[in-house]
């Protein structure tokens, strides 16, 4: 497989469009928007001037991973010769439905088509399609081009053929695949999602303030980053979308999102991506020290 096309530009297509692309796989990163487009772009190039600044990558590895990189705003102009296609959209199940019958519309019989859901089930996403065989969840984590996990979710149909291409395609990105069975969160947002939701809610009763909580966290628990500011980077909307989709498939009141989590979203405080969430980061330079602080 090496012709790899990426569905949405956002967070994570444009890192597994730069991962793909730095391990060499020519890549089309399609978005709807063109100003999405650019910004992938531009945000790939500014990760890759990182990496070159640790005397990880030299300018010629730049050039080359960057033109290995092609963009477009429909997928009928690349899924007719895709080998793999990659669908990195909204934590959306509509959505998803709809990208993946058209995926399977256009793209040939034996192209694999995988998703980055971090919650949804692989079966109801192949459910759309008719290869279902062909469907496989590829989770990556983020940032991708630094975190080495991807969970590799099998669906109820999903071939052994589909998951052992899939699993040795992620050890060739430079990363370690860990195979996951089929439900609701998978395991990293089963364990993490709770986690967080439990954080909001010690802070939603006042037993302690955002920073005291995740100070708690970084230095009792050598967490890296702490759970409120964790979840301003994953975006609040995602992780109030990820704990639905717990809650409707497991019927248990423990992943219920707690009040203060919906009534941030629908208020439209999502995170670093909206300049607001738990932490402000409204201000360029703040933003800029918890980015290096994340990435570093």
């Amino acid at each position: 497989m090496k012709n790899i096309v990426v569905i949405g530009a956002g967070t994570m297509g444009n890192g597994i469009a730069h991962t793909f692309a730095q391990s060499g796989f020519q890549v089309k990163l399609v978005d709807v928007k063109p100003e999405n487009l650019d910004r992938a772009v531009k945000t790939i190039t500014t990760n890759l001037d990182r990496i070159i600044a640790k005397g990880n990558l030299t300018e010629e590895e730049k050039a080359n991973t960057l033109g290995n990189i092609t963009t477009f705003t429909d997928l009928k102009d690349v899924a007719g010769n895709a080998d793999l296609i990659v669908e990195a959209a909204t934590e959306n199940l509509d959505l998803k439905l709809r990208i993946f019958a058209q995926m399977d519309e256009l793209a040939p019989a034996n192209c694999i088509l995988a998703t980055n859901t971090s919650s949804i089930s692989i079966t109801q996403i192949a459910a759309a399609t008719k290869r279902p065989e062909k469907v496989i969840g590829m989770h990556f984590m983020n940032p991708v081009p630094i975190m080495k996990l991807v969970e590799i979710i099998k669906g109820y149909s999903t071939s052994k053929e589909t998951f052992d291409a899939i699993f040795e395609m992620s050890k060739q990105l430079g990363k370690v695949p860990t195979e996951v069975n089929d439900y609701p969160g998978f395991v990293a947002n089963r364990i993490l999602m709770p986690m967080i939701n439990e954080a909001i809610e010690t802070l939603y009763n006042g037993v302690a303030g955002v920073e005291e909580i995740d100070t708690v966290m970084k230095l009792g628990m050598a967490h890296p980053m702490g759970p409120l500011q964790l979840a301003d980077f994953i975006g609040l909307d995602v992780c109030l979308a990820i704990l639905n989709v717990m809650y409707d498939g497991f019927k248990n009141p423990k992943y219920a999102p707690n009040p203060l989590l919906v009534n941030m979203v629908m208020a439209g405080k999502k995170g670093v991506k909206s300049g607001e969430g738990f932490y402000d980061y409204s201000e360029s330079k703040k933003a800029e020290k918890v980015s290096k602080m994340f990435l570093k």
